[in-house]
């Protein structure tokens, strides 16, 4: 979700656009209905009015009939036609007026006038296509159907609608077009960035995605450059430092006293093992350098770090399981297990380094006083604690680098008397 963050806050954008819209014309179009209805409505006032006079007049059903249809008005009384309306029928509106009916009376004295309340209640109604007003007075009902009149349909609205909509679906395509090459710039940034130098980042254009797109592609030439000329440089100064050492070795061997026989050799080996060590911690450094993990075992990580550090294994404890297993890269972790052993023996007193497994993780154990800093200031290239000759600041600073790699993590611990360097979170990685 993370790698499309842009075009999923365009979509929210223009999701929260339609929404707003909708909604509006939503309100516009209640309101206009109701409008629309309540000026209609308006016609029951002269259906009263014409039903009144009836009443009044006691005219009858014909001249009713004749009145309302001045107005547009039918009256139905089909009992079927009735049905069929009231079936579907929608209510619109409902509303009640009181008639004040007004009779004369005649009698020998005098003429008497009477005041008589009639209630009239209409109801309008949508049904097939037309409008209908239901008519209810005391002791009469009936249904008028009104010729001229429809139910409402917002097609001003729904054109102003449609219009807008459309509006919005062309400008996501056309961003989601012009953001496109961003996208296609993306894949290829990750494919560069997974290893892949010859990748092309060149784009035709002159707009600001082009612009940048060229300006990486020429980022990208000076780097393949820079990484050429930096193995270049590498492959020249290890055949230029490893040529003497192999000379010194062959050299070595034609030392016909033995103990310094074996002392020369061990130098040179040392020193090709510090070389290989330069190298690599060049290339954690950088971060061009590959990992091939693979499914270890760890007595075999630690017999490899032991043989690395030449010496001798009776200053080794190892108490660990021959199950236990590690997904690592082999080279690199015995590597940093060579270098605890090597710090474990050269700060200790007694020249001895304890190596057990705790919960989760490797500890590596030796005697002697604690850090005088954090961890993290030794973990910095070319710190170094002691100023022994033979101590080139680089130990912890490769072991963090090869744990880091690993996602794993260095710690320490100064428990009775006994510096505890521990591999974090190790045996999570089988």
């Amino acid at each position: 979700m993370r790698r499309n963050a842009v075009l999923l806050t365009i979509l929210f954008a223009f999701a929260i656009t339609l929404v707003s819209v909708t909604f509006t014309f939503w309100e516009f179009y209640k309101n206009n209905r109701q409008q629309y209805f309540d000026n209609i409505f308006n016609k029951y006032t002269v259906i009263a009015q014409i039903y009144r006079e009836h009443m009044i007049k006691h005219t009858s059903d014909a001249i009713l009939d004749a009145n309302l249809a001045v107005y547009g008005l039918t009256r139905i009384d089909d009992v079927i036609a009735l049905n069929e309306v009231f079936e579907k029928a929608e209510i619109l509106k409902r509303a009640g007026v009181q008639e004040i009916v007004r009779t004369m009376l005649f009698s020998p004295q005098a003429m008497i006038a009477r005041n008589r309340v009639s209630d009239l209640r209409a109801t309008m109604l949508a049904s097939h296509g037309r409008i209908y007003f239901f008519i209810e007075a005391p002791g009469e009902k009936f249904l008028l159907m009104d010729d001229s009149l429809r139910p409402y349909f917002p097609t001003h609205l729904l054109s102003a609608y449609l219009t807008i909509v459309l509006i919005i679906a062309v400008s996501i395509i056309m961003i989601l077009y012009r953001i496109r090459p961003l996208r296609i710039l993306t894949k290829r940034a990750m494919q560069y960035a997974s290893g892949n130098r010859n990748v092309s980042f060149r784009m035709k254009g002159e707009n600001e995605i082009a612009i940048l797109a060229n300006q990486m592609e020429k980022a990208r030439e000076n780097i393949n450059m820079l990484i050429e000329s930096r193995d270049l440089f590498l492959r020249n100064v290890m055949h230029e430092l490893k040529t003497p050492i192999a000379k010194g070795r062959i050299s070595a061997e034609m030392v016909k006293d033995v103990k310094q026989k074996e002392r020369f050799k061990s130098i040179f080996i040392r020193l090709e093992k510090l070389i290989n060590e330069f190298a690599l911690i060049e290339e954690l450094s950088s971060g061009l350098g590959r990992t091939e993990k693979g499914d270890y075992r760890l007595i075999d990580l630690l017999d490899e770090a032991i043989d690395q550090a030449m010496v001798n294994r009776e200053v080794v404890h190892v108490k660990v399981g021959n199950g236990i297993r590690i997904r690592c890269d082999f080279s690199k972790m015995a590597t940093a297990i060579k270098n605890m052993i090597d710090n474990g023996i050269k700060y200790s007193p007694d020249k001895r380094v304890n190596i057990y497994v705790e919960g989760d993780a490797i500890v590596f154990e030796n005697s002697g006083k604690p850090l005088n800093h954090p961890l993290n200031y030794y973990t910095e290239p070319f710190v170094k604690e002691h100023s022994a000759k033979d101590s080139f600041g680089l130990g912890l600073y490769l072991v963090d680098a090869i744990l880091k790699l690993h996602g794993m993590q260095l710690g320490y611990a100064f428990e009775n008397g006994k510096n505890r360097f521990v591999f974090n979170h190790i045996l999570q990685h089988k």
